[in-house]
């Protein structure tokens, strides 16, 4: 038995590489040793079982099939059927790992199999050479290319062999046509309650129709409003339904009229009607933002509900910047941490309240000048003090219920106190007579009512992704749990327990 190992760096996010060699039939535009490629039967290229079909550039062909694909691992598995190459029992597995200097990824390849007695070193320079060290330089070559971008069929040239095989990459599963339903795994809400009414389902995801685009997703993120659908707080579904307002895949095909995204995109999305917990899912294709190659699945899991809120927030509701203060609540969780960084880059002063010592020291690690351990509710005084009696410009409050009477302390006169959650409890009533005696004003403000607009979406989730891109907001991952978890998940995040975005990877 020989074993063939060879690893390499690529000058690439792991998304974006990931992207281009999870497609089984990608390897045609990208090795130069492949020639025309099909996936036999017509059927996904990224299904497990799948099969190849495919010509050397010597002449030789080849049936390998898929054995087993992980997008959390970025493990890619796949054997030799059949080959008029003299080998048997091949098998191979590719890796790739995150490199953080630089946001490159490692990548390891390697296999086992038999070859006539006498023939090991030719066969073992041909697969380490010939195929894996090659395909690590075309991989290469093809990002240079293609400018790091995404794999996508966009990127496929014209047909090169004049017939059948050409016509069906043209026309394979990541050129849009819609099948049949995708079989997954999704967590259902059984009924409104407690975490443990979360349970793990076989599901399925049908054909994307007009409007609509089918996603693969690879990082969900978990935020407070999952806790209030689940609850029934918020009326958004009806049990047995699937909560989750956000994630990150990858487009496996369209319905039609749609323009905004392609099958092979790198996407991310939050919006509602929940169903974000979920392997793969079918969905409205106009909340899809495309990824920048620059940010990968799991940052945009985590930041894209928490960043577009903050986003809103900072520049819409209020333009916040130098010479305010502000007070944000929560200050060390998922959206806390993204208003402090982003309000002190403006120049803001930050407060912010926090429940223990060390997610002050969170806190302040991300711009937070005061943080003000209050697990109590209990901070209008250290507000005031710290203001010299004047109060915070803005309160960002995502408490709710507990906080309320001390939020009228410790804001401003004409300030505003913007009421976005209820982790402790429904807001109760507010006299207008307490508002109007020092001119506050009190929002109420929804995230997908400012991003309903799609020019407006597109407009906040670049100015988002610009600021992930040049340092100016760093994505705190707390915490994350396999789709199965999500009970547990939840559990974590009541107990007020965590800090920074939390995520589900299926």
């Amino acid at each position: 038995m020989i074993k063939v190992t060879r690893s390499a760096v690529i000058d690439a996010p792991i998304g974006v590489v990931w992207s281009l060699i999870r497609d089984f039939n990608s390897h045609w535009a990208w090795h130069p040793a492949v020639g025309p490629s099909r996936i036999e039967g017509d059927e996904p290229a990224d299904q497990v079982g799948c099969v190849r079909n495919f010509a050397l550039k010597d002449g030789n062909r080849i049936r390998e099939q898929l054995i087993a694909l992980s997008d959390r691992e970025h493990v890619s598995t796949y054997c030799i059927l059949d080959a008029t190459l003299p080998m048997r029992r091949y098998v191979a597995t590719v890796r790739l790992s995150r490199v953080t200097d630089g946001d490159r990824t490692f990548w390891h390849w390697q296999s086992t199999f038999d070859v006539p007695r006498g023939r090991e070193r030719e066969f073992a320079d041909l697969v380490g050479r010939g195929v894996y060290e090659a395909g690590f330089q075309g991989v290469r070559d093809w990002l240079r290319a293609h400018g790091r971008r995404p794999w996508s069929m966009r990127d496929q040239g014209p047909a090169r062999d004049g017939g059948g095989i050409a016509e069906a990459i043209a026309r394979g599963p990541a050129a849009g046509r819609s099948r049949g339903p995708v079989a997954g795994q999704a967590v259902f809400v059984e009924r409104h309650g407690g975490p443990d009414v979360l349970a793990l389902r076989a599901t399925s995801a049908p054909p994307p129709g007009p409007g609509e685009a089918r996603i693969r997703q690879t990082a969900i993120g978990i935020n407070y409003i999952d806790v209030y659908v689940r609850k029934g707080q918020y009326p958004l579904l009806s049990p047995p339904a699937v909560p989750g307002m956000e994630a990150a895949g990858v487009v496996v095909d369209v319905g039609e009229g749609v323009s905004n995204v392609a099958p092979g995109d790198r996407v991310a999305y939050a919006c509602v009607p929940p169903g974000s917990y979920a392997t793969v899912r079918t969905m409205a294709a106009a909340p899809l933002v495309r990824l920048p190659a620059t940010i990968d699945d799991e940052t945009a899991a985590a930041a894209m509900l928490k960043g577009l809120s903050a986003e809103y927030l900072l520049f819409r509701l209020r333009r916040v910047g130098a010479g305010d203060t502000i007070l944000v609540h929560a200050a060390a969780g998922g959206l806390g941490l993204l208003l402090c960084q982003w309000a002190s880059r403006l120049g803001a002063t930050v407060l912010g309240t926090v429940s223990t010592e060390d997610k002050a020291r969170t806190a302040r690690a991300h711009g937070c000048a005061h943080p003000i351990v209050a697990p109590d509710a209990r901070f209008a005084d250290r507000v005031l003090e710290l203001t010299s009696d004047r109060g915070a410009d803005v309160v960002y409050d995502g408490l709710g219920a507990d906080a309320a009477d001390e939020n009228l302390r410790a804001v401003a006169t004409t300030g505003l106190w913007v009421s976005y959650g209820q982790a402790t409890g429904p807001l109760p009533p507010i006299d207008p007579g307490r508002l109007e005696a020092r001119s506050i004003s009190l929002a109420r403000p929804v995230l997908f009512h400012f991003t309903e607009d799609p020019r407006r979406l597109a407009e906040m989730s670049a100015r988002l992704f610009d600021a992930i891109e040049r340092n100016l907001l760093t994505v705190r991952v707390g915490g994350r749990w396999p789709l199965g978890a999500a009970a547990d998940a939840h559990h974590a995040l009541e107990s007020r327990g965590t800090t920074g975005s939390l995520l589900l990877l299926p």
